[in-house]
């Protein structure tokens, strides 16, 4: 390679080579050149960790420079207009905007990174499947980080200890040299949890081995605790973040990389980081060590090349997917709209959507002969045996809609918002086409039941409404409560295994509870045409928690899955106010009352911010809490998930009895205007609107349920803080604002006004200094004299609007949100 430059061939792909000799790594000579020739002779063992998985870059086109003098490094998401034509991408929607991502699949990709200085390769747990759809992860993985005073020994017996608990849960795991301080553990998963509930399993998994070994072993992020310990870091499994790549690069002084070990490495004394010269010479040895990570993954129901190919026209010799063609603008809607006809398939996929067109109704679709045979189902989803619902056929859609969920533009046929409500497999009892279809559905989100489509229009002479007219009915040796519905289906288990479900025991004996429903932001004109569909409830300005009461034990969770038990021992008083024995699980707000009786969020602060026992105690005697209880997703051992809101609400109604600070607040059936009139005299934030119909959807943000405050509110995230003057002097003045943007955190403006005193000084403690800007945009008027700190915490500002730039118009401190973490920001509607 000569340092001037030359193109070279890979693949069939033409690159330039450029600045072969610049040194990227001054501690070793490591030049470009030995970087592309690293990367090119990795390729075989590395890419098939890579591939189909969006790649976050981490570039030093400079180089890496010293330990005194770093070099500088550039975070890349997006592809840039320099990107060659031919690197393959795909596209994830962020909050703001969508952004293209390379895929990592072939060597060409992977040299091209090399020339430009792409050292790191960061990617996440999970592949686009071929249609473009994101997958549910196919790996789990555990960064175990050494906190000062430990080092990689100590990270190598959490990681057997680690090992010990993963084994247990039938899952066989990997060990990985970080190439930085520590080690990562990944585990070969089958593809049928989500992220979040991924997530969640790990997260509990962390907590029990620190509760298993306090002295080595710290989950919780906190800087102030990891002294000592190792943190098993479980956020990496989440849909948002992404792990340094097996067998790439770090940009540290010395090129280390990501190195696949084994077991018996990890036992050894003398056990170290590998630089990418070690690597090569181990893989040209023995391979990779983390093969079998890849070989066991499962095909998802998704199209496969066999369903999609070489199939020209169904038995009948007709293009089934023509009418749904003709009904939508490729151009228009981001529905799947493929131009071949339906594909030859004998899979048993079944997916039921949420459908929020001029009427709210969900779509049943089962996949026969290459098709999903679909029925709108105006009612919902029959949950009771004695009651058969409408079921109206509908076009034929491509298998491709299986994984759909999107918003259809308004002006193209069905417009709204299509989520999936539930999907999996089924099992066919019988099939007569146009007469009855009668299936076992197997769903990940709401369990297994037993369904007859009966078809009750006319013959060739009915009209076509009466064609396509039929019934849907719930068997009843498969009602709804017979079961525990809120398990998920187990298929059976082959290569890689399934996790714990969320809502059972894990190896600690505790267990992880349910994601509690969300509402989004809503428009009381649309409601009111519609009013006798919903029941209107009052938005208490508190903090959302799950209550999980059972033969006495009441724990109560934060709605992201924290154990707030201890904080708010009062709720304790759960237990006496449910007339039942079996295990039942509650979703309500936790509220602090002020002296006139209305909620207060400042006055709940206190609590929230105190976890020691004695603070607690001492919150606990100036501050009481409340429990106001406004749903059921579980009662006496029986689920109510499949249930609609109005029958949870009448179970509810008749098993709690309402004492002391346990509160099961009124409900406005009807009357939108009643409600919105009473909770503005009663000085509330505002009105949860809920469709009487919809059931209970854990960890979803769903249009059956919608928001209307009287005010506007939006979470930021802390980037900074300004000193004030006079009486604030050398304390803060103001806080300087952010939220997530194309480009890392957007800068939205600075509050000053609505703390107390003591939030000032406790704020103060708790921010983590930092030497530079982690916002974009700031004026330079507002960074002058600006001190910058870790964006970790999050707060709540009520404001009058956004202004044209984007800033936000007259913001007010409501107080820290402790429940909330950064990732979790939005704007607000």
């Amino acid at each position: 390679m000569a340092s001037a430059g030359e193109t070279v061939d890979v693949d069939g792909r033409r690159i330039r080579l450029t600045n072969l000799d610049k040194v990227l790594y001054p501690a070793t000579g490591t030049t470009k050149a030995d970087v592309i020739d690293y990367y090119a002779r990795i390729a075989p063992v590395m890419l098939p960790h890579c591939e189909q998985r969006p790649a976050t870059r981490k570039r030093w086109v400079h180089g890496v420079g010293t330990d005194e003098e770093p070099g500088e490094m550039f975070f890349q998401k997006n592809l840039d207009d320099s990107t060659p034509a031919w690197v393959k991408r795909r596209s994830i929607q962020h909050k703001q905007r969508s952004n293209d991502y390379p895929l990592v699949n072939d060597l060409a990709t992977l040299t091209w990174l090399a020339q430009i200085a792409a050292l790191e390769i960061h990617v996440p747990q999970w592949q686009f499947g071929r249609t473009g759809v994101p997958k549910h992860p196919d790996r789990l993985v555990l960064d175990l980080d050494p906190g000062p005073g430990m080092g990689l020994l100590e990270c190598a017996e959490v990681a057997r200890l680690a090992r010990e608990i993963l084994q247990g849960m039938g899952l066989d795991p990997f060990p990985v040299t970080s190439g930085s301080k520590g080690i990562h553990l990944y585990a070969a998963l089958d593809g049928r949890q989500s992220s979040e509930e991924v997530s969640s399993i790990a997260h509990e998994l962390a907590r029990a081995l620190e509760a298993d070994n306090p002295e080595l072993v710290v989950s919780d992020m906190k800087k102030s605790l990891r002294a000592g310990r190792v943190l098993v870091d479980w956020s990496q499994n989440s849909g948002n973040k992404t792990t340094i790549a097996p067998y790439s690069l770090r940009g540290r002084s010395r090129p280390t990389v990501a190195a696949p070990r084994t077991w018996r490495e990890l036992a050894r004394k003398d056990l170290a980081q590998l630089e990418f010269t070690e690597v090569l010479a181990r893989v040209a040895r023995r391979g990779d060590p983390l093969a079998a990570l890849t070989a066991g993954h499962l095909a998802s129901l998704e199209p496969t090349p066999d369903r999609m190919a070489g199939f020209e026209t169904s038995e009948r010799g007709r293009d089934r997917l023509e009418k749904y063609r003709s009904m939508r603008d490729a151009a228009k809607t981001p529905e799947p709209v493929p131009e071949g006809r339906a594909a030859a398939s004998d899979g048993q996929s079944f997916v039921i959507q949420e459908h929020h067109a001029r009427r709210l109704h969900f779509d049943f679709r089962l996949e026969h002969d290459g098709v999903l045979v679909s029925w709108a189902l105006p009612k919902g989803v029959p949950t009771d045996p004695k009651k058969n619902h409408l079921a109206v056929q509908t076009e034929d859609h491509p298998l491709e809609y299986g994984t759909f969920e999107g918003t259809i533009p308004t002006g193209e046929y069905g417009a709204g918002e299509v989520t999936i409500w539930d999907s999996g497999t089924y099992d066919l009892e019988k099939w007569r086409d146009g007469e009855e279809v009668i299936v076992t559905i197997h769903g990940e989100q709401h369990g297994s039941h037993r369904y007859a489509l009966i078809h009750t229009g006319g013959g060739s002479s009915a009209s076509a409404s009466a064609e396509n007219t039929w019934l849907i009915h719930l068997m009843k040796d498969q009602a709804a409560g017979d079961h525990d519905s809120d398990q998920p289906y187990r298929r059976p288990a082959a290569r890689g295994r399934s996790l714990t479900p969320l809502g059972t025991a894990t190896s600690s004996g505790r267990s992880s509870p349910a994601a509690p429903m969300l509402a989004t932001a809503g428009d009381a004109a649309i409601i009111a045409e519609d009013t006798e569909e919903w029941a209107f409830e009052m938005k208490w300005d508190g903090v959302r928690a799950i209550a999980h009461v059972e033969h006495g034990e009441v724990r109560v969770f934060s709605r992201n899955g924290i154990d707030v038990t201890a904080t708010y021992p009062e709720l304790a008083d759960l237990a006496d106010a449910l007339d039942v024995d079996g295990e039942t699980v509650l979703d309500g707000e936790i509220v602090a009352l002020d002296a006139a009786g209305r909620p207060s969020f400042a006055r709940l602060q206190q609590r929230m911010q105190a976890t020691a026992p004695d603070d607690v105690e001492a919150a606990g005697r100036s501050t009481a809490v409340q429990y106001f209880v406004f749903d059921a997703l579980q009662l006496d051992g029986h689920s109510l998930l499949r249930e609609p809101w109005a029958r949870r609400r009448a179970a509810l109604e008749t098993t709690l009895q309402p004492s002391g600070g346990i509160h099961l607040p009124p409900v406005f059936d009807g009357d939108l205007a009643a409600a919105i009139a009473s909770s503005r005299e009663l000085g509330l934030e505002g009105v949860i609107a809920k469709r009487r119909e919809s059931t209970y959807q854990r960890g979803k943000r769903s249009q059956s349920w919608r928001k209307l405050k009287h005010h506007r509110t939006q979470e930021v995230i802390i980037g900074g803080w300004r000193p004030g003057k006079g009486t604030r002097s050398n304390r803060i003045g103001s806080l300087l604002l952010a939220v997530p943007g194309d480009d890392g955190l957007r800068y939205v403006g600075r509050v000053g006004t609505g703390f107390r005193e003591q939030d000032l000084d406790s704020l103060l403690a708790r921010l983590r200094p930092r030497a530079t800007s982690p916002l974009t945009d700031v004026p330079a008027a507002d960074a002058r004299d600006a001190n910058w700190v870790t964006p970790a915490l999050v707060g709540e500002v009520e404001f009058s609007e956004w202004t044209p730039t984007g800033r936000l118009r007259h913001p007010s401190w409501r107080g820290l949100r402790p429940d909330k973490s950064p990732d979790e920001v939005t704007i607000e509607p």
